[in-house]
């Protein structure tokens, strides 16, 4: 791979996933690309970047999501999973007493195993019997939703982080494979979503997962997510982000939870502020434009 064509890959990965790569990862964009490559028949990178540049499009999906990581497995990191059960579901059963209902959103729901085990808490939290819960898995590639919704895992899949008692009591085995039973299938609804561009269609959130996916980002895509995030996000409501990643430094559109590690509030000071100033600003056109001869 030429120089050249790194640059123009790692340029094309930030505009259409917001992968951030630094110049030291060309072995990475190798090992991934040149398998894909040779499978469409083509002779390596040079002649990949060729394709792409003649406006290749579905090619260029296939690179987007060659490079996108997948990585994930059952109620990865435990603590978050902890805190949804012992605080969040509890304060929030609470707070939406008189509507009885529940939107949470995955983002980056990968293959399916974060959405599911959310799924498993809520089936598990007996004050929730009878509420409607709705469970949004979003993601880049069309491929892992694919995966997701079929519901289907290996042995080495369930294995990774999943309750014995959990496996035993959602899925089904057959053969080698074990499929999660259909009512926990049904609490999630799949959808392709790139969160650098617009996601306000999607509504507001109770909770908001998003959790092992911005720290690919660099720090203006972080801060353009985050403000998205709290305006789509209740203002009693929760994000949780992944081990490796934090707003503090980054942004004021959240604050975070004490003594919750990993779990974030919108900053209802800030919202208001913003609040404010658009008010103040709409006030200062509109005299200008009546004041205007």
């Amino acid at each position: 791979m030429t120089p050249m064509d790194y640059e123009f890959l790692r340029k094309l990965l930030k505009e259409r996933s917001g992968l951030d790569l630094s110049s030291d990862k060309q072995y990475l964009v190798e090992s991934r690309l040149t398998p894909l490559a040779r499978r469409v028949g083509l002779s390596g990178i040079a002649e990949l970047v060729a394709k792409i540049k003649s406006g290749a499009e579905a090619l260029t999906l296939e690179v987007v999501e060659a490079m996108t990581t997948n990585e994930t497995f059952f109620f990865r990191d435990k603590i978050p999973f902890d805190h949804l059960r012992q605080t969040v579901l509890p304060e929030l059963v609470q707070a939406r007493a008189n509507r009885r209902s529940l939107r949470i959103w995955c983002a980056a729901s990968s293959t399916g195993q974060e959405p599911y085990s959310i799924a498993m808490c809520i089936k598990e939290f007996a004050p929730l019997a009878g509420w409607r819960v709705e469970i949004v898995a979003t993601d880049l590639s069309q491929g892992v939703l694919e995966k997701s919704k079929a519901g289907i895992f290996s042995q080495f899949e369930v294995q990774r982080g999943l309750p014995i008692q959990m496996l035993v009591k959602y899925f089904t085995q057959t053969g080698e494979l074990w499929q999660l039973n259909a009512d926990i299938r049904a609490m999630v609804q799949h959808r392709q979503l790139n969160l650098l561009q617009d996601f306000s269609h999607l509504g507001t959130f109770d909770v908001i997962f998003c959790r092992n996916v911005l720290i690919y980002f660099d720090q203006d895509t972080k801060i353009n997510i985050f403000d998205r995030l709290a305006r789509v996000l209740e203002p009693d409501g929760v994000l949780a982000l992944g081990a490796a990643e934090s707003v503090v430094g980054i942004s004021d559109a959240f604050r975070s939870c004490p003594e919750r590690r990993g779990l974030y509030r919108p900053n209802v000071t800030r919202t208001a502020r913003a609040g404010v100033t658009a008010m103040t600003l709409s006030a200062l056109k509109a005299f200008a434009a009546a004041a205007a001869p």
